[in-house]
């Protein structure tokens, strides 16, 4: 491998990591609030069964007068429900803080298209409408485990009687509707339930799971409706550490995705019935999910590397079992993934070494043939064979120890239990950047708004130190070019979670120290 080819490899590693970084993509839009209107609509008998393709408008956003709210908690999470469609008017969870150190809150208040909300088309109709309760405020622990509450609706022969019922110690609530009447039967999870933040480096809004295989539904793409019948799953509405979902226990016909005002809705379509959902809003635990054995463990999706990333996550969580600190556990997987490529990565600097000391014989042929490849080419593969080296060992470690970086790289940007995860000392979230310095001032030219802190100069430093002691082969010119490589790197790093620093880190100084040792072997080896 030549040294063009080594930049470009470099160069485009390089833009794999660095590109969600520069190139975030567009930010998801915050919901829009649709104003309240002064009178109550109801619009149970104005169903158009025929649009079936054309994006629905909602129906009028009014709260009825005798609106009536009741207070579902457990140990886990505090919900209120409104007579209102039956709906969710709120929903906040207890063991996650946000920054002010508050409980995190995945639903405020109703959004464009109600949580939960149901209707004969897929305008939701009767989110809107006022149902009966059945029920009061439920409180559950160890005493009272499981509770139940129950609204009901009536109207020109259609009638709904919608049932929800908690338990104590888990996020899921089961949800069964029983409709009849209705030509048609849509259920959604709405407009922004189960989404805390908008973070640009991941996927925020609706996804669905149909087989094994996780969508994502960007609302750019949805100008016309999303529609999706085979081997339906579940529907979701997520951010980087929290979704709510819907999971059908009974038949559904199909999954729609469209954009109400500016908001992307997601939607259940089935016929009337009697239909049963298990409702789930909280964090992406992925143990947790995967003992609901209902599949929502798919939500905790690794991206293109997850056949290495689930085995980096299993290991990384059974070092935290017995260290206790997250940012040790990262250490360790450091070292648990970097001794398997040692052997290589010593006979790779040892090549690259014997490359250092023939680079005078391979100049020569260079000049001797450089008006014939062929023979040039035919009398650099000589000179490798005669002295032993392959130009493809320095590059080949780097090669395969990128999928395990960029598995690793998703397991810490994704895992929630990184989340406010400390390590020691000034770095008290692993999963957020190292701001010990602050930020660049916003006011400076492409890069503004970035972290500071000691964290990704040390990494830059070190990188830097490993370049300068391990053998090359390239010419001053593009030696200069790769000293720039550190100064990027820092500056790529200034933004990333502070784990996948410190695993950087890392390894670069094993790398050092490995470097050290093989450079002091090689000193008085003669080159061939």
């Amino acid at each position: 491998m030549d040294n063009k080819t080594v930049i470009a490899v470099v160069l485009s590693f390089l833009v794999i990591v660095g590109w969600q970084f520069f190139f975030p993509g567009e930010p998801q839009k915050a919901p829009v609030q649709k104003p309240a209107e002064q009178q109550a609509t109801e619009a149970v008998n104005k169903v158009d069964v025929a649009q079936k393709t054309e994006t629905p408008k909602p129906v009028a956003e009014t709260f009825v007068a005798d609106e009536k709210e009741v207070i579902v908690e457990n140990d886990l999470f505090a919900a209120v429900f409104t007579s209102r469609g039956g709906t969710v008017k709120s929903w906040t969870i207890k063991p996650y803080k946000d920054k002010a150190g508050k409980d995190v809150v995945l639903l405020k208040k109703p959004g464009v298209v109600s949580a939960v909300g149901i209707g004969m088309s897929s305008s939701f109709d009767l989110a809107n409408v006022n149902f009966s309760v059945i029920g009061r405020n439920l409180k559950l622990d160890t005493t009272d485990r499981t509770g139940t509450l129950v609204f009901e609706y009536a109207k020109d022969g259609k009638s709904v009687r919608r049932t929800y019922t908690f338990s104590a110690g888990t996020y899921k609530v089961d949800l069964t509707d029983e409709v009849s009447g209705f030509p048609e039967y849509w259920i959604t999870l709405g407009s922004d339930f189960g989404i805390f933040e908008h973070d640009p480096s991941v996927h925020v809004g609706p996804t669905v799971l149909t087989g094994t295989d996780l969508k994502d539904l960007i609302a750019k793409d949805l100008k016309e409706p999303k529609i999706f019948t085979e081997n339906l799953k579940w529907i979701a509405q997520q951010d980087k550490y929290f979704f709510s979902a819907l999971v059908p226990a009974t038949p559904v016909e199909e999954v729609r995705a469209f954009m109400v005002q500016d908001s992307p809705v997601v939607a259940f379509k089935a016929k009337s019935g009697s239909h049963t959902f298990h409702l789930y809003t909280g964090p992406k635990e992925h143990d947790r999910l995967a003992a609901l054995n209902i599949g929502l463990e798919h939500v905790v999706d690794f991206g293109f590397f997850s056949i290495i990333a689930q085995p980096l996550f299993w290991i990384l969580k059974f070092f935290y079992k017995f260290l206790g600190n997250y940012g040790w556990a990262i250490i360790l997987i450091t070292f648990a993934t970097r001794i398997p490529f040692i052997p290589l990565m010593t006979k790779s600097q040892k090549s690259m070494k014997k490359l250092q000391a023939i680079q005078p014989l391979m100049n020569e042929i260079k000049e001797k043939y450089k008006k014939d490849p062929k023979k040039q080419q035919a009398e650099m593969m000589e000179l490798y064979k005669k002295h032993k080296v392959s130009p493809l060992g320095g590059c080949l470690p780097m090669l395969l120890q990128i999928p395990v970086f960029l598995a690793l790289y998703q397991v810490l940007l994704k895992a929630i239990e990184l989340r406010s995860a400390p390590f020691m000392l000034w770095i008290t979230d692993l999963s957020g950047p190292d701001t010990l310095f602050g930020h660049i001032p916003a006011a400076l030219p492409l890069v503004g708004g970035l972290a500071l802190g000691p964290l990704p100069l040390l990494m830059g430093a070190t990188m830097f130190i490993q370049q300068k002691m391990t053998p090359s082969t390239m010419d001053p010119t593009q030696a200069k070019m790769m000293l720039m490589m550190p100064i990027v790197f820092t500056f790529v790093f200034l933004n990333m979670a502070s784990g996948l620093v410190l695993y950087w880190l890392i390894g670069n100084v094993l790398g050092i120290i490995q470097q050290f040792f093989v450079n002091r072997s090689l000193a008085n080896e003669p080159a061939h």
